[in-house]
């Protein structure tokens, strides 16, 4: 079942819509459009072998240097065609590992970024590792002015973290969060995992335990997704100490009722927060929306990405970047446009593209272009006889029970998805 970190999916990308396209969107921008901007960082000092991320091992310094060379040509080539009439909202670091690179090449990156798309304090995030973190980072984010940090923490039980070759003790996490707070950083996501190798609801809570006492502003707990036929890198975990499905979701269920208990606010369907950070606050006052980088209180509906295999979102247009670092840096190196997957969205999927942020972020939204979709009512009404969903007139809203059925329901206004009945609706 589809993410829905965008409508429609990703999988719909085609290489029909690329360079071309993303000319049209950058060049339609209305000036003083918010905008925010999203840098990829492909690289990691280890990689983890979980990950289902574009990111490969940082290995040479110069291979650093040069991608980073054609990462500031990407911007410059960008700004010119934005030619300033962006408003500039946001800026994202994620990977990979943001870290992987030096630290004065990240506060250049910051200041470059800034400098070209005209930034008057934009709130800026940064996906961390842990791992190879440092003194210095921590000092460096707070010069470049980071707002809030990330970090990988996935699970603190021993075994699992040497299962997906993920070594990183607990006090090396109190570390870092430690050292940002000193310097005045205290928006600090953690992101979570259920469903790894030799994960028990014993061992999730235990790493709960740490989690609550540590005190994040956030939590993301997602499921692993186990697909080696993709990311190769998977095929070093022992796919018979995986959770199975009920396993899975009673653990994704326990989560939950911890988080709740310990005060946090449940966002979406896998997002926490407390109740003071400024996404808890969006979701109260119903500004809650979501993107690429899942659940945000982000309001921009332009979104820039930079780097290899980075996406950028438009209303009319969602364009990826050439994936291949190589590739990348060829075609950037040629001053052309790196885009080439993507999609177009006409009036419909605009229109379906809002319904399913709504349901997502909010719990309810419109169902009356449903009516004449005799297999989506139909579908419908299973959901509703198993009471995962009411309806009030054309509106329709999920169950606290319905909740982990989230994307199941958002894919009643799918129609990417090939034969849709109420047998997978149900499941």
């Amino acid at each position: 079942m589809p993410r829905y970190t965008s409508y429609p999916p990703a999988t719909q990308f085609t290489d029909a819509v690329g360079a071309d396209a993303q000319a049209k969107a950058l060049n339609g921008v209305v000036s003083g459009t918010p905008i925010s901007l999203y840098a990829h960082i492909p690289y990691c000092q280890s990689i983890c072998w979980y990950c289902g991320c574009n990111t490969g091992a940082a290995g040479r310094t110069q291979r650093l240097h040069a991608y980073l060379e054609v990462l500031e040509a990407e911007m410059t080539l960008v700004a010119k065609m934005l030619g300033g009439r962006g408003k500039l909202q946001r800026i994202a670091f994620g990977g990979g590992s943001p870290n992987a690179i030096e630290p004065i090449a990240f506060v250049r990156l910051v200041d470059r970024l800034v400098t070209m798309f005209a930034g008057n304090e934009p709130d800026i995030s940064v996906e961390i590792d842990p791992r190879a973190f440092s003194l210095e980072w921590a000092m460096t984010l707070a010069v470049a002015q980071v707002s809030r940090v990330s970090f990988g923490v996935q699970s603190f039980d021993p075994e699992i973290q040497a299962a997906i070759g993920r070594i990183q003790p607990v006090e090396m996490i109190e570390t870092c969060m430690a050292s940002l707070r000193a310097r005045g950083i205290r928006s600090i996501n953690f992101d979570l995992m259920y469903g790894l190798p030799h994960q028990t609801n014993e061992s999730l809570l235990g790493t709960l335990d740490h989690v609550v006492r540590m005190r994040p502003s956030r939590i993301a707990l997602f499921g692993y997704a186990h697909l080696p036929h993709i990311f190769p890198r998977q095929k070093r975990i022992d796919a018979a100490a995986l959770p199975g499905i009920e396993a899975r979701f009673e653990q994704a269920a326990i989560g939950y009722e911890m988080l709740v208990s310990e005060g946090y606010v449940p966002l979406g369907f896998d997002h926490f927060a407390l109740p003071d950070d400024s996404i808890a606050i969006a979701a109260a006052e119903g500004k809650l929306r979501r993107n690429f980088q899942g659940f945000t209180e982000d309001q921009s509906d332009v979104l820039i990405g930079f780097g290899a295999s980075a996406i950028s979102q438009f209303p009319e247009a969602i364009i990826q970047n050439e994936k291949n670092p190589g590739a990348y840096r060829e075609i950037v190196g040629a001053h052309q446009l790196a885009g080439r997957r993507g999609l177009i969205r006409d009036a419909d999927d605009q229109m379906r593209a809002r319904l399913i942020e709504r349901l997502l972020c909010t719990g309810r939204t419109d169902a009356s272009c449903l009516s004449d979709d005799a297999a989506a009512m139909a579908a419908l009404r299973q959901l509703e006889v198993r009471r995962l969903v009411v309806r009030n007139g054309s509106e329709i809203a999920m169950t606290e029970a319905g909740r982990p059925y989230a994307r199941v329901v958002a894919a009643l206004f799918d129609t990417t998805l090939p034969a849709l009945g109420t047998g997978s609706l149900a499941a």
